[in-house]
């Protein structure tokens, strides 16, 4: 028990929790607190977080419980917790689980533990439409076809919906993992990859729960988590992933770590229109339309055979129309994998009603502890802006300052300096204006990778990369996910995308892949002195700060004397 006078939080009446940074029992109370709230802003001494009803119904859909978190809370919190603050934690809470949809005799009915809830949000228009019969005030009939969109419904009036209706199975298709691979070496899943598989496969009254989320840090092997599902499924997959890149990394994968053939895996992009037991398509391909008014054009990949479970690699980055046609599949199992359940859009509500809740989550902190991926030393270098870009900065309208300040022209001498300091390491480069990165490229001599880089050209860079070959590589946003550059150990964040808590978490997630000798990785991000990048910067660092990394921050000139660097 914490002594009462030096308890680390403090609740308000708002939802928000402050943290004492400096408090002896800060990263264990952090712990805690990650579960169930959302960290807002991070300050040196005053971390604040923020409780919401969609970060209670993860935490209940993972198995932690109300008393646990009001007994936490309790024992921490300064002046324990406010009525109001209770009360409505435990209004959120019990509402997950509440409303359940089950299938009895071969119809499909939501059933609520609490009386006449029902009947309130049926009246809603929006709702009425999809019943088909009324068993009981308690228990109503709705169309199977209606599925994703009552609980779609359900969340935005702040019921979610645990959907017990189970899945149907899907044309069958055998897979085995192989304990060794063609190379000799033996092969298994990590400790913590079968237990992110077991979680997902709840085996609840018998039966696979079915859908949802795992959450894993970059470099920890979702790939491999979700080929042994499939294996535990031994159905006909579709995998739904962010490029052509990644439908190339799922494929290799599978052909290196299971018994299947390269005749039994599709690929659905712009060049290849094949459809396999196993299929990998982008997202993009599937919401390709010719006009804006035209319908998608390969939307119907979804119908092409009966799958019996949906991947969604990087479920983060999903897009509308996919949501929309994943609303009307409910029946099939669905797997979203990420390493950040952030969506700058605010829809991470869809994922949990028509993907799934999160099912588990892995620290990063935690698999960096036991070795599985890099540790991480992330640096913030404060850069000066040059007198005639300052005044330009100070002139434009505030729509135009953030790029000014992302393209300062000293960012490029400050490059160099890293470089300098790791001459024998691979080493990303990543930014968000294309000219920029042009100039860039001409002045250290390195090759460059944007969106205009043909296909075949960019997996020659990256092979070239991959081979030592090539040790400096600039890329866009292009790199910003499922890009596998095992021997990444340096990334230079020239310029980013505003606040993108995500980007940030996947740009430090290329260089993460375990290294030999001493296993570390290294961040720089660079920003202009004094400018709005800097507010941008700490929005974008949250999501790692989260996760327990502390940026170091240096103003440019006290950047070549630091120790830690090399």
């Amino acid at each position: 028990m914490i002594d009462a006078e030096k308890k680390p939080l403090l609740l308000q009446n708002d939802f928000t929790i402050w943290l004492e940074a400096n408090h002896p029992d800060f990263e264990a109370v952090r712990q805690h607190l990650n579960q169930f709230a959302d960290l807002v802003k991070s300050p040196s001494y005053i971390h604040t977080y923020k409780m919401s009803a969609l970060s209670l119904w993860n935490a209940a859909a993972m198995g932690i419980r109300l008393g646990e978190i009001l007994a936490f809370l309790n024992e921490c919190s300064k002046w324990g917790i406010p009525s109001k603050i209770r009360n409505q934690i435990e209004i959120w809470m019990n509402r997950y689980g509440c409303l359940r949809l089950e299938v009895c005799e071969e119809n499909l009915r939501l059933h609520s533990l609490q009386e006449n809830i029902l009947v309130d949000l049926f009246a809603y228009p929006s709702l009425n439409q999809h019943i088909t019969h009324w068993i009981n005030p308690n228990m109503v009939e709705i169309d199977p076809a209606s599925r994703g969109i009552v609980k779609q419904e359900l969340i935005k009036l702040g019921y979610p919906v645990e959907d017990c209706a189970g899945y149907h199975r899907g044309e069958s298709f055998h897979l085995d993992l192989l304990k060794t691979l063609a190379n000799g070496s033996p092969f298994e899943l990590r400790p913590y990859q079968w237990d992110a598989v077991n979680a997902f496969y709840r085996e609840d009254r018998g039966e696979s729960k079915g859908s949802g989320v795992l959450v894993l840090p970059c470099g920890a092997g979702k790939t491999v988590i979700g080929i042994a599902i499939m294996e535990r499924l031994l159905c006909a997959t579709l995998i739904l992933t962010s490029n052509v890149t990644s439908v190339k990394q799922w494929k290799n994968e599978l052909l290196q770590k299971t018994n299947i053939s390269v005749a039994q895996i599709g690929e659905y992009s712009g060049k290849y229109k094949e459809v396999c037991p196993i299929t990998i398509a982008t997202y993009q391909i599937l919401t390709h339309r010719n006009t804006k008014n035209e319908l998608f054009n390969h939307m119907e990949l979804f119908q092409k055979r009966d799958w019996g479970l949906i991947i969604y690699d990087e479920v983060h980055l999903l897009p509308a129309p996919v949501f929309r046609a994943t609303a009307d599949i409910q029946a099939t199992r669905r797997l979203g994998l990420t390493a950040t359940l952030i969506r700058e859009d605010g829809h991470e509500t869809d994922v949990f009603s028509l993907i799934g809740p999160k099912r588990h989550e892995v620290p990063w902190k935690q698999l960096e502890g036991q070795g599985w991926i890099a540790k991480a030393i992330c640096t913030e270098v404060l850069v000066r802006m040059p007198a005639l870009e300052r005044a330009h900065y100070e002139a434009v309208e505030p729509k135009h300052k953030f790029r000014i300040a992302g393209e300062n022209s000293l960012k490029h001498d400050m490059v160099k300096m890293i470089l300098a300091k790791h001459p024998w390491d691979s080493i990303l480069i990543i930014g968000q204006y294309l000219d920029q990165l042009e100039a860039l490229s001409k002045l250290i001599v390195a090759p460059i990778i944007n969106g205009l880089t043909p296909y075949n050209e960019r997996e020659r860079l990256y092979g070239l990369f991959k081979a030592g070959v090539i040790k400096q590589l600039i890329v866009s946003k292009v790199a910003n996910f499922a890009v596998d550059l095992p021997d990444a150990a340096v990334a230079i964040q020239i310029s980013g995308s505003y606040g993108s808590r995500q980007e940030e978490a996947q740009r430090l997630g290329r260089i993460m892949r375990a290294k030999s000798g001493d296993n570390a990785a290294y961040f720089y991000t660079l920003v202009s002195q004094d400018t709005n990048e800097q507010q941008f910067a700490q929005k974008r660092q949250l999501f790692l700060i989260e996760q327990g990394y502390q940026y170091l921050q240096l103003e440019a000139e006290l950047f070549e004397t630091e120790g830690h660097m090399r």
